[in-house]
This record gives C-alpha cells, sequence and structure tokens, in this order.
C-alpha cells in the first residue's frame, strides 16, 4: 500500500510543481555584496577592527603620498623650466635693429657668501620696450626690482656688503611669482644706463626656445637610482601593509564559514576589509600629499625651489595611482588567502608548507647584475633610453632580489639552528614553524635599507669628485674675472682698483683677443684653431712667461703652439687675421691682417699661481698694437687674496661689480656640489628612518598578533611558573634574527648595487661608513623598539585567566 495517490486517467494534476535547485548568483553584484560586507566588518570591527584599519591605511597612505610625489616630478621640472623659458633671452641669432621696442640686456650675476644671485641689466632703447613676466613695466634708470627673498636678504642687518654691491640701484618693486622660478630664489631686474654696445647685447622680446642640457651621467644615474630606490619599498611596504591583522581577519572569516559562507565569499569579504583601509588610505596620501606640497618652498634641491602648485601629478598619473593601489591590494589579499585554508569553528588550517624554491630567487639579481655589469664595464653616456631603461630595470630586480631571497635565508637559518638558552630555543621554534609574517614586514627594511646605501654610495663618490677637484683647484686663494675692454689702460686701471682692495695680496691680468693663424699647408682649414693673443706690461707679462728682457714696444713669440699643436705658425714675420671668424673653419666677413713685428723674440711660458700653464701664442706690449684693432679684446684678472681677512672675497667682488658688473666671476672657492649633496643625503637619510619605524610599526602588530594567537600557551607557561623576562628575550631573539638577516642581505646587495653604479659613472667605489652605520644601527634599534612596545601585551596575557574556556 502506498501513501502516494495515482492521478486516474483524465484527471487533472494541481499539485504545484517543485521550484529547481537554487544557483548561487555570481558575477558583480555578488562581488559586490561581499566587498560591501567586509568594508562594513572593517569599519564596525571595534577597537581592534580600527586599530588595523588605521594601520593599513597609514601604511598606504605613505605610499600613496610617495607615488604622488614621484607623478609630479614632470609637472614641477615643466613649471620650473617654463618659468625660466618665458622670462629669458639668451641672444637672438639675427640681433634686431634698435627701434622703439628693443632694449640692451646684459646678464650680472653673483655670489655673496657661497649663494648664488642672478641679475640682469638693461636699458630700453624707446618707450616701449618689452618686459620680462613678473613685471608690468621695466623699472626707470637707476632703479630695479628684486624678488621677495632678495629683498629680505638685502635686508639683514649682516648684509651691508651686499646691500653696498647693488646701491647703485634702488628697489622701487618686487617680482612677481611667474617671473620667479620659485619663491626662494634671488634674483633682480636693474635699469643701468651706463648698459654699452660692447657688454650687452640688443633684443626685442622675452621668452626663449631654448632646451635646458641634459642631465649628466652621474645627476642621470641619481635620479633613476633615487626613483627605484623609493618606489620599491614603496610597493613592498603597501604589500606588507594590506596584510596588517591578517591572522584575526582569517578567525573572523572561520566564523563565515560557520554560519554558510563558502571559501570564495570569505575572501571577496576579506579584499573588502582591506580595500576599506585602502580606500582610506589612499583620502590619506592625498591628504600628506596636500600637506607635504606645502613645504615645497621651503625645500631647495640642486637650486630647484618651486610653489606649491607646481607639486602636481598629471591627470593619468593620479588616476593610474587612484585604480591600482585599491587594485593591488585586493590582489595581495586574494593572493595571501590561497595560502591558507579557512574552516568552521574558528580553525585556521596553513597548507602543507611547500618547500621554497632558490632558483627564481636568485634569478632576479641575477638578472638586475647581468644588465649592470655591462655598463659598468664599458662606461658612456646613458641619456638614451635603453641605457636608462637597462640601468632603472637592474636596479629594481637587484633590490627586489633581496626581498624573495630573505625568506629562504630564514628559513635556511632557522632551519639549521639546535640547542642554545630556553629563550633563544623558544624564539627559533617559533620561526620553525612560521617565518612568513616576520620575513614580509622585514623586507621592507631589507629594500629600503638597500636602496639607501646605493643611493649613498652613488652620492659620496660623485661628491668626492667633485670636492677633489675643487680642492685642487682652489688650493690658492684666488678668484678671476673676465670682462670686456676696448684698451689696455682700463685694464691697467681696473687692476689697480682690484689691488687697493682690503685683503687682496695680488693681482694680474691681460688683455686678450683672438686671431686666425696662416693656414698650414695641406691641412683642412676646419681644424685650424684660433691664436691667442695676450697685450699687458713687461711687470704683467713676465708673471706668465720668461722673458730675455723687456720694454714698451716689445713682442714675444711662445712655444704655446709648439707644445699643444707640435707645429709653428706663429713666427716672427708672418702675417695673422685680427678678425677671426666665429666658427673654425669660416673665412672672416671683413679680414684685417696684421704682420708679426719680425723683431718679435722667443718666450717660454710658465706656470701661473695655481699650476696651470696658460698658452698665449703671442705676447705684446701696449704700444705694438692698437687694441683698437683687436676683435672684441677681453681682459682676464687674477686676483689672490688673504684668507685670514673677513669677507675678503665679497670686498673683491664688490670692487669688481664698481667696475664693471658684467665682468664673469670664476672661482674655486666655493663648491656648490657640497651643499646640493649634503641637502639630498639628510633627507633621503631621514625619509631611510621614517621608512624603518613604520615598518617598525608593522612588526609591532605582527609580533602582538602572534602572541595573540599563543595567548593559552602563554597562559599555559605561566601557570607552569614561566619567567617572563624568559619570554621577554625569547620576543627579542624572535625579531631579532630576521632583522639582522634582512640587515645582513641589505647591506650585501646596498653595496653591490652602490659600486656598479659608481663603476657606469666611471667614479672610484667609495663608501660613507658612518652614514652606512648609522642606518644599520638605526635598523638594529628598530628591533628593542618592537620588543619594548611588545612587552606589555606580553605580561597581559600571560595570566591564568587565559586558560578559562566556555
Amino acid at each position: 500500500m502506498t501513501l502516494l495517490r495515482s492521478r486516474p486517467h483524465g484527471e487533472r494534476d494541481t499539485a504545484v510543481p517543485a521550484p529547481p535547485p537554487a544557483t548561487p548568483r555570481t558575477g558583480p553584484a555578488r562581488w559586490a555584496r561581499d566587498l560591501a560586507m567586509g568594508m562594513r566588518f572593517a569599519a564596525g570591527g571595534g577597537r581592534e577592527g580600527w586599530i588595523r584599519t588605521a594601520l593599513t591605511a597609514s601604511g598606504v597612505a605613505l605610499g600613496v603620498a610617495v607615488l604622488l610625489f614621484c607623478a609630479s616630478a614632470p609637472t614641477l621640472m615643466n613649471a620650473w623650466h617654463g618659468r625660466e623659458k618665458a622670462r629669458e633671452n639668451l641672444g637672438q641669432e639675427h640681433p634686431p635693429p634698435r627701434s622703439d621696442r628693443t632694449l640692451l640686456y646684459a646678464h650680472t650675476d653673483t655670489v655673496f657668501r657661497g649663494t648664488t644671485i642672478r641679475g640682469r641689466l638693461v636699458r630700453p632703447d624707446g618707450a616701449h620696450p618689452p618686459a620680462p613676466p613678473g613685471m608690468r613695466h621695466l623699472p626707470g634708470p637707476g632703479e630695479m626690482v628684486v624678488s621677495p627673498a632678495l629683498k629680505e636678504l638685502l635686508a639683514a642687518p649682516d648684509n651691508a656688503l651686499l646691500r653696498a654691491r647693488l646701491s647703485s640701484y634702488r628697489i622701487v618693486g618686487v617680482i612677481g611669482d611667474e617671473g620667479l622660478q620659485g619663491p626662494r630664489e634671488l634674483t633682480y631686474l636693474a635699469h643701468s644706463d651706463a648698459l654699452g654696445e660692447g657688454t650687452g647685447y640688443r633684443i626685442d622680446h622675452f621668452g626663449k626656445s631654448w632646451d635646458p642640457k641634459p642631465l649628466t651621467t652621474p645627476g642621470l644615474v641619481l635620479v633613476i637610482m633615487t626613483c627605484v630606490a623609493l618606489m620599491t619599498p614603496v610597493m613592498v611596504f603597501i604589500g606588507t601593509s594590506v596584510r596588517f591583522g591578517n591572522e584575526r581577519r582569517e578567525r573572523r572569516l572561520a566564523g563565515l564559514r560557520l554560519v554558510g559562507a563558502d571559501v570564495r565569499t570569505t575572501r571577496r569579504i576579506a579584499s573588502g576589509e582591506v580595500l576599506f583601509g585602502s580606500l582610506l588610505g589612499l583620502l590619506g596620501g592625498g591628504a600628506l600629499f596636500l600637506a607635504g606640497r606645502l613645504l615645497a618652498p621651503s625645500i631647495t634641491l640642486w637650486d630647484i625651489n618651486v610653489y606649491p602648485s607646481d607639486v602636481a601629478p598629471g591627470p593619468l598619473a593620479a588616476l593610474l595611482i587612484t585604480v591600482l593601489v585599491p587594485t593591488a591590494a585586493v590582489l595581495v589579499t586574494l593572493v595571501a588567502q590561497r595560502g591558507v585554508t579557512v574552516e568552521p569553528l574558528g580553525i585556521v588550517r596553513n597548507r602543507p608548507p611547500v618547500r621554497r624554491r632558490l632558483w627564481w630567487r636568485v634569478a632576479l639579481p641575477v638578472a638586475g647584475t647581468a644588465l649592470l655589469v655591462p655598463m659598468a664595464i664599458r662606461p658612456g653616456p646613458i641619456d638614451n633610453p635603453l641605457a636608462t631603461g637597462r640601468l632603472a630595470a637592474g636596479s629594481t630586480l637587484l633590490l627586489f632580489g633581496v626581498t624573495t631571497l630573505l625568506p629562504w635565508l630564514v628559513d635556511r637559518v632557522v632551519g639549521r639552528l639546535r640547542g642554545g638558552p630556553v629563550t633563544w630555543q623558544l624564539a627559533v621554534r617559533r620561526l620553525q614553524l612560521s617565518s612568513g609574517p616576520a620575513t614580509r614586514a622585514v623586507s621592507g627594511i631589507t629594500v629600503a635599507l638597500a636602496g639607501a646605501v646605493a643611493i649613498h654610495m652613488l652620492m659620496t663618490g660623485s661628491q668626492a669628485g667633485y670636492a677633489a677637484a675643487y680642492a685642487e683647484s682652489g688650493r690658492e686663494p684666488q678668484i678671476g674675472f673676465t670682462g670686456q675692454t676696448d684698451s689696455w689702460r682700463h685694464a691697467e686701471r681696473t687692476l689697480d682698483a682690484l689691488r687697493d682692495t682690503s685683503g687682496v695680496a695680488s693681482a694680474r691680468g691681460l688683455l686678450i683677443a683672438d686671431a686666425d693663424p696662416p693656414p698650414a699647408p695641406g691641412r683642412d682649414p676646419r681644424s685650424d684653431y684660433h691664436a691667442i693673443i695676450a697685450v699687458g706690461s713687461c711687470a704683467e707679462l713676465r708673471k706668465v712667461a720668461e722673458l730675455p728682457s723687456c720694454r714698451d714696444g716689445d713682442a714675444f713669440v711662445t712655444d704655446a703652439e709648439r707644445t699643444v699643436r707640435g707645429q709653428t705658425r706663429i713666427t716672427p714675420g708672418a702675417t695673422i687675421d685680427l678678425n677671426p671668424s666665429e666658427n673654425y673653419g669660416e673665412p672672416s666677413k671683413a679680414p684685417r691682417p696684421w704682420t708679426i713685428p719680425s723683431s718679435a723674440r722667443a718666450a717660454h711660458l710658465t706656470a701661473v699661481e695655481d699650476g696651470h700653464r696658460l698658452f698665449y701664442d703671442l705676447l705684446l706690449t701696449p704700444s705694438v698694437l692698437d687694441a683698437a684693432h683687436l676683435n672684441r679684446p677681453d681682459m682676464q684678472l687674477l686676483v689672490r687674496f688673504d684668507r685670514g681677512t673677513p669677507d675678503a672675497v665679497e670686498h673683491i667682488r664688490n670692487t669688481a661689480a664698481r667696475i664693471d658688473p658684467t665682468m664673469l666671476v670664476g672661482s674655486s672657492l666655493d663648491n656648490p656640489h657640497d651643499r646640493q649633496y649634503e641637502g639630498i643625503r639628510t633627507t633621503i637619510f631621514i625619509g631611510a628612518v621614517i621608512t624603518l619605524l613604520l615598518i617598525g610599526a608593522g612588526l609591532i602588530i605582527s609580533t602582538v598578533e602572534q602572541l595573540h594567537e599563543r595567548r593559552r600557551l602563554l597562559s599555559t607557561l605561566d601557570a607552569y611558573g614561566t619567567r617572563r623576562a624568559t619570554l621577554g628575550w625569547s620576543v627579542l631573539w624572535q625579531t631579532a634574527l630576521p632583522v639582522a638577516l634582512g640587515l645582513a642581505l641589505a647591506l650585501a646587495c646596498g653595496l653591490s648595487l652602490g659600486s656598479l653604479l659608481l663603476s657606469v659613472i666611471g667614479s672610484d667605489v667609495i663608501v660613507d661608513w658612518p652614514v652606512v652605520a648609522g642606518m644599520t644601527a638605526i635598523g638594529g634599534g628598530v628591533i628593542l623598539f618592537v620588543t619594548a612596545l611588545s612587552l606589555p601585551p606580553l605580561w597581559r596575557m600571560m595570566r591564568p585567566d587565559g586558560l578559562r574556556t566556555e
């Protein structure tokens, strides 16, 4: 007998059919719902949840801020160069004729106590001259407009010498922002009626199509390496930051499994939690960026100082950062979740441990080294896309190789450790069971330290080369001047004024001009060189050459041409052209032949005070040749001074400015690279310290989480009478061992990378050991920092109450 009623033939079946099995929804809607649930968990997880979210957001915020600053570099440089182009005119290929809309323009740059001051002189030809950006009209005769920073410098009470140098002009205005490269730039523009055709050049507009010179190889290598060293730890740190609180997150996901969530759902929810922290990090990074750009006016690197508005990433770069950072956070979380199996009832079972493969970890640094070694063996220019790409790729692979080698190294080292004190055994055993969290946090320290060491080596080597050059050329306390003149008498008056200046020990000078020597038979004229004529009194000529005897009216042919080119065409009785061509091999437009006196005698040039030789081909006394027949003659002056006289150099510059403010000054006294490199070194050192401290914060969270996981074990040890000091030391060794291995690996990588980079720029390998030791000591201090902050949670967990079970 059956309880089922059979339907008679022809009777209609009115039973409701059973619904088909429910198919779980998939796709964007399901992803959005699970991500939103994860974000709610992150936002409403109580104090511990907010702490984890805050740590994730702070790590991501730091990385986003650094990425935004790096992405702002092209915009910054374009704005900086753009303002310089808009306000400058270096001379026109075809000078305009004098008109109502032209002016004479000259450079009068100067240096005051090691600081460069940009100066320009103008003399309008009519009533409607052009005006550069930053001012509506040019100043009047005897007036000048200055930058705000220069006005402030001139007003300082201890800068009387600078005020005296510019005392010929009265300040009538301030240059606007659009006429300055940066808010701290020192510059002025003055109206001088004394400006003549010989000392200035005529222009009819401001603005130039001139492009800045490309960076030299050392500068380009430094820029590329700085970007790589900044970006690599940032990416590692973001990857580490999104895994803060991972173990507690997995326990919560186990509770979700208990109420029916599948593994994929838990992974999406975990991604939602991280996504919430990364979105907060995006907002925080934007806030840090906006706050940091306000400090731009107070920062000067390589003499570059900009306005806050210049520090702005391009729209595409900002969009990529906004999209890629949260996406990367989600991907890192999904990859991390694949390494564990989350089961119900709060049980998290790790998958069977996978033996860490060495070959691919070694392949990364080996590939990086293979890219850099050929460039180090044969140094050359790298201002082409291929060489630049090789340099950046090789450096990045080397730094990333450190992060991949560290987990393998920690596993191998701790796997071979046996015995030792109880505290040591507890730490080693914990690392043997799970070294992943510790090595992930330490990898940030490793890559940051390796990049910082490499950059410091690169800067130290470059700076040492500049310092050696300046030390060699600046052994003698002297300063040189070059200015246009029309007579030897003018040069003599200038020398007399300089000799009467406070602190001057001696001064020498000659009137210099170029001439075309007679063409050599069978020689390509395009390879010819100009002959150099020096005019001066017998007293001045004796300072540069050995003369048999001398009186006004004598002429001397030197051994310069024979010494340099192994031939002699400047001979007594030879005819030379006093109006040489502008370029070698081009004929003169208006030849001005002049015959060397047949009575000219031979003379041997000697080294001057700084040890350098001067290569004058012809030495003449003033009555032999009128300076008016020479083509744009210059006076070359060299002044020696007493270092013991306060501000002797500034007094000398003031004297030169009174005589002719357009004279060029050449000095080896002030090494600008020292100040530039010192600022960069300090900035990188501070950045490395901040990075190490932030990574130390991540180590603290990781350590406390591990302690929380072992709270029942800690309570058991406490119940058996284990001393707190024992467990405290075990926490120290548990943190110290990965950090010590990471520091050793970072030093090895940093020193290797720095040596390769120094070889690429052709510099000697020099290590700044105090800085390296300082950063290493800070890395070691992170260990003590982490241990000290981990002790209070450790002691709270060492209570018998932890054994109570509900």
